[in-house]
């Protein structure tokens, strides 16, 4: 395969390319039924831009087909693509793409009309999460996804895919509720709860001659499952010294050391506010004028339970016990640690100008702002269970985080045969982090500072991009970007252990070419292949994390890399009047790849720390299989699915040898889903779906062979099912049960297990 890839690449090379992107075909699709899901809905003159998505979800399909709460569900069955949602309301959601982990959130790129929620200040699967909220699920047109670094439009974080969620606006007068509830059962050691949201959303809007408007609310109240667990490692020998305490289940950890599972944490029940006002000015020039602005709060408080009972059934939460003849030191940390409260209040805006897109010369402008108002969590550290009703404890705050975007982007199809596209980028992103100290972590008033990190990236950016009708039959397309990075401003204070310093000045420049072809080799099929040099820079929260050593906290390496990624794709994709099918052949080869990993902090010591460093170099090939056939036996039968196999690989890695010709941590070997809906008239629809994932590491060295526990990357197989009922073109019902097999696994936490939705719907 690899050989195939890099002949491709050549070719592509010498011909200088379009994009792998799915072509369409436009008007009703033969039979009774449209694929919406898959093909993509756009002109076929314009097949050849690679900045054009490869996969389409309407929202139509969407809320058909798919159990929705929140935006980021209706990616649950796109090719390729895994959402880590913990639980309804979580805003620890990043996305995983065919290449990349979880735990790889900068290497996506997500807009909602044009402002990027992707949020840009690190690569992790917790404060550097998507900020989906944004939009609301019944505001959304669709949600376009593009694999790769293929388009000279996008940064570097498009490596593994760009997703760009558009949102509609009323032509008249528009109206409409939701009411969404949701429960589960959940039963795992000694936990047996029902976990469960409830939803109201709500939207207006209208049109008054060229002046269109909508106003969107909703309000989410989810109580999830356990996040954690509160677990021990059993010591060597055994020993009768210690309180003994019963309750205790013994397990091993993912690697293979025994352990006691002595307690269920982070149990969090959120309370969301969405409101999210967009308009639109229509000039008689048919220029467009553009404002979003939505408002984000969220509290959550998080819960423990502890299994342990002392001899008179009380609950222990700390001390010195003995569980099952072994002596444990049960530190106050084990579950206070994971009693927490967080509020947040944020705002995005969007402004944006443009102008016809269709003519001789288009542009538009787009300035979007992503600011963190309030962002505190507040964490016990006094033992339990005093600290349920207050005591010492700590409040992490990142009030002032935030970025900004501004973009001028162009057409011009003044040449015959040419399209030639351009711009000019700018991002810039500000961290802030300051950790207190708190006499009452309920309501007390800050103290001291314990540590703080602060720090500032920007890059400016130029591109240009020529997309060629070689032949009515034949496009080609070759793209240029010209990227100015530099992370500024970093410091990092902490009082013990003492660190007081002021993080040195980086900054890199890069130029990333882009060459892609595609040939429409008849009427059904279409052949293509793209190839891209991307550049993804080192994050604020990369380059300025502090890691402590006994006495001693250091910053690893605030001089970190970008890494360089070098991509290929092959693509063969046939459409006829009752279907589509793709298969793509990919490669990804990416130079000083940024991940956390294990290797000596100090100089000298023998001592293994994980942090984020630049591996020397990493691979992933794989192939991926797309489908989607309708009318398949029976009128009103459509099915459609994907399966994506990927062999990713540390190639070189001088800092950690252990973990060369290992696989890449969360990213699993194969991955598939599969859909069925079935129409029998307009009212009616019946959907079930299955989702599938080999288990995956969570260490670079591979040694978790344990998946199926508590920080393990466990396989799974979960099956969906939903039925709607539209009453007439305002009402609809739906129930819906995700997870109906009931398979308890997990994904580092553990997950939802079997969960009944119901939802009632009205539109005007």
């Amino acid at each position: 395969m690899s050989i195939f890839l890099r002949s491709g690449a050549s070719l592509l090379a010498l011909c200088a390319a379009t994009t792998a992107n799915a072509q369409s075909q436009t008007g009703a699709i033969g039979g009774s039924l449209q694929s919406e899901y898959v093909i993509v809905s756009a002109d076929r003159a314009r097949a050849g831009d690679p900045s054009m998505a490869d996969t389409q979800i309407t929202a139509a399909k969407a809320q058909e087909q798919i159990n929705t709460v929140n935006t980021e569900d209706m990616l649950k069955y796109a090719p390729s693509l895994v959402v880590r949602k913990r639980h309804y309301g979580d805003t620890q959601d990043p996305v995983a793409t065919r290449t990349s982990g979880v735990g790889a959130s900068a290497r996506n790129l997500i807009f909602v009309d044009g402002i990027m929620i992707n949020s840009p200040i690190g690569n992790n699967n917790t404060t550097a999460s998507p900020h989906f909220g944004v939009a609301a699920p019944h505001d959304i047109s669709r949600i376009d996804v593009l694999y790769g670094p293929f388009s000279a439009r996008y940064a570097g974080n498009s490596i593994g895919a760009t997703i760009n969620i558009t949102t509609q606006m009323p032509e008249k007068f528009e109206l409409y509720g939701n009411v969404t509830g949701a429960i589960g059962s959940f039963e795992q050691y000694a936990t047996d709860q029902t976990p469960g949201a409830w939803q109201l959303a709500g939207g207006v809007g209208d049109r008054y001659g060229a002046l269109s408007w909508r106003l969107s609310a909703n309000h989410l109240d989810s109580t999830g499952q356990p996040l954690a667990y509160a677990t021990l490692t059993r010591p060597a020998t055994t020993s009768v010294a210690g309180t003994p305490l019963t309750g205790a289940f013994a397990d091993l950890n993912r690697t293979g050391a025994p352990i006691v599972v002595v307690g269920a944490t982070g149990i969090e029940h959120h309370a969301q506010d969405t409101v999210t006002l967009k308009l639109a000015y229509d000039f008689p020039n048919q220029m467009r004028l553009s404002y979003t602005a939505s408002l984000f709060r969220h509290d959550n408080d998080a819960s423990v339970e502890s299994y342990l009972r002392n001899g008179a059934g009380t609950p222990v939460f700390a001390g010195n016990g003995n569980i099952n003849g072994y002596n444990y030191n049960i530190a106050a940390s084990t579950f206070s640690n994971n009693l927490y409260n967080v509020q947040q209040t944020q705002l995005a805006q969007g402004l944006s100008l443009a102008s016809a897109p269709d003519g001789e010369f288009a542009w538009e402008i787009i300035a979007s702002d992503y600011a963190y108002l309030n962002d505190k969590q507040r964490v016990a550290t006094t033992a339990l269970p005093g600290a349920f009703t207050g005591g010492a404890g700590t409040v992490n705050r990142m009030n002032g985080t935030g970025w900004y975007t501004l973009d001028a982007n162009a057409v011009w199809r003044g040449i015959t045969d040419h399209e030639i596209s351009f711009g000019a980028h700018r991002d810039a992103e500000t961290f802030a982090q300051a950790r207190n100290n708190l006499t009452d972590w309920i309501a007390g008033g800050m103290g001291t500072v314990v540590n703080a990190a602060k720090g500032r990236t920007a890059t400016n950016a130029l591109w240009l991009q020529d997309i060629w009708s070689l032949t009515p039959r034949l496009k080609a397309a070759a793209g240029l970007r010209y990227e100015d990075w530099r992370a500024y401003g970093g410091s990092n204070f902490s009082t013990s252990p003492a660190l007081n310093v002021n993080q040195p000045r980086i900054s890199a420049s890069t130029l990333s070419p882009k060459a892609t072809i595609a040939f429409q080799a008849s009427d059904n099929w279409k052949l293509s292949g793209s190839w891209g040099i991307a550049y993804r820079m080192p994050t604020v929260t990369e380059l300025y994390q502090a890691i402590t050593t006994g006495t001693t906290l250091t910053v690893p390496n605030p001089n970190l890399k970008p890494e360089r990624a070098s991509s290929y794709e092959l693509a063969a994709e046939r459409r006829t009047d009752s279907g589509f099918f793709r298969v793509s052949l990919f490669e990804e080869d990416i130079a000083n790849t940024l991940l956390s990993q294990s290797a000596p902090l100090v100089p000298g010591s023998t001592t293994l720390f994980n942090y984020v460093q630049n591996v020397d170099r990493t691979r992933a090939r794989g192939i991926e299989l797309v489908a989607d056939q309708y009318d398949v036996f029976i009128p009103g039968l459509e099915l459609m699915g994907s399966l994506t196999a990927v062999d990713a690989r540390v190639i070189r890695n001088k800092a950690f040898p252990a973990s060369i010709n290992k696989f890449i941590n969360q990213v699993p070997k194969l991955r598939a889903n599969a859909m069925a809906t079935y129409r029998p008239d307009d009212s009616w629809s019946f959907t079930a779906g299955a989702r599938y994932s080999d288990r995956s590491f969570g260490t670079l060295d591979n040694s978790d062979p344990i998946s199926q526990t508590y920080q393990g990357f466990a396989g799974y197989f979960v099956v969906d099912a939903r039925v709607r009922y539209k009453w007439d073109e305002h009402w609809s019902a739906s129930v819906g049960v995700d997870n109906l097999n009931n398979d308890k696994y997990f994904l580092f936490h553990p997950f939802p297990q079997r969960t009944v939705l119901m939802e009632i719907h009205y539109a005007n």
